[in-house]
């Protein structure tokens, strides 16, 4: 069955029965849209989208590149951009290239030798190479959840989350706070860094470089530096970690110190993903608007006309549970 034979049935035109059976532009509840599409279905028509693609000079696909998809962050984000490319009609595509730069580039060709239409780069390093490389060759390309302030960016507002979460922890009475930034290559811990330092600035209290913890984005990195922390004989009481993966590992660290999180220490994570609310005790965390990011990425990625430099960031929530609560000073070991 062709179109031309559901235009018939349904007595419409052919580019009206396109239009309506095309999934791009939305689900019509006209009379006109439901005659077709019921005449699509007695006719076991299915719509040609690599034939439509081919006239398009499109395929309808969309590359993304993510480190990894262990990493329930990644995963949140990627699965935020496949829906909001179904809902416009495309598919996504992911490729993992872990942390290396020979990796990214291999994955990032293996995307484009499938005529994706563009790339959505969820990598993070702030030294990547590979945008610069994508600018030269004018292929269509957003970062999402980071930036190099060059290529389109679509990204949350992390520097506004730092700082609510150490403004949180101060208005608490906090002020021995340590901070885990993960990796000083990535823009995300460089701004929510740069933001509790705002918050702690405006409260006159200073973050010693000891406390400002640069390491690892996964659980073992943030168990590793919070026993570090907490073990010292000037542990903080407060501790905010850039990902709420640090975070869990400050919590284990800290019962394994016979520490009750909320109560001897107070943690604050970042992202909210789905565990942090269904921990023993619940994380306090900054939610990610990834649906809201995702989508502004698309949108980005199908302005031919944005401009160098073009970025859009999405402001995040502070979500306070039962990790944080009020300043319980523990006595400094001699």
């Amino acid at each position: 069955m062709t179109l031309k034979d559901v235009a018939r049935n349904a007595g419409v035109s052919i580019s009206t029965a396109s239009r309506v059976l095309d999934e791009r532009l939305g689900t019509s509840q006209s009379d006109t849209a439901r005659r077709v599409r019921a005449a699509a279905d007695e006719l076991g028509y299915r719509r040609n989208v690599s034939a439509a693609s081919l006239r398009r000079g499109a395929t309808s696909t969309i590359g993304v590149l993510v480190p990894r998809l262990t990493d329930a962050v990644m995963a949140l984000a990627f699965e935020a951009v496949e829906r909001s490319a179904r809902r416009h009609g495309s598919f996504a595509v992911v490729a993992t290239c872990g942390d290396d730069p020979d990796e990214e580039r291999r994955a990032t060709e293996i995307l484009l030798d499938r005529n994706v239409d563009g790339l959505i780069l969820a990598t993070a390093r702030i030294d990547d190479a590979l945008p610069a490389s994508l600018r030269a060759r004018t292929i269509p390309h957003v970062l999402m959840l980071r930036t190099d302030d060059v290529s389109p960016s679509s990204l949350g507002d992390d520097e506004t989350g730092g700082y609510l979460a150490a403004r949180h922890l101060l208005d608490l009475g906090h002020r021995r706070i340590a901070v885990l930034t993960g990796p000083d290559f990535t823009s995300s811990g460089r701004d929510r860094l740069r933001g509790a330092q705002r918050a702690l600035a405006e409260a006159g209290v200073s973050l010693p470089s000891h406390h400002a913890v640069h390491t690892g984005y996964g659980v073992e990195a943030g168990a590793a530096a919070g026993h570090r922390l907490l073990a010292a004989d000037d542990a903080p009481t407060a501790v905010f970690a850039a990902n709420d993966n640090l975070a869990i590992g400050v919590i284990a660290s800290a019962r394994n110190l016979g520490l009750t999180p909320g109560r001897d220490v107070s943690l604050v994570g970042y992202n909210d993903i789905p565990l942090a609310a269904q921990l023993p005790t619940p994380l306090t965390s900054v939610a990610t608007p990834f649906e809201q990011i995702a989508t502004t990425a698309l949108d980005l990625l199908r302005d031919r006309d944005a401009v160098p430099g073009t970025m859009r960031r999405a402001l995040p929530t502070l979500i306070p549970r039962a990790s944080t609560g009020p300043v319980l000073d523990r006595v400094p070991r001699e």
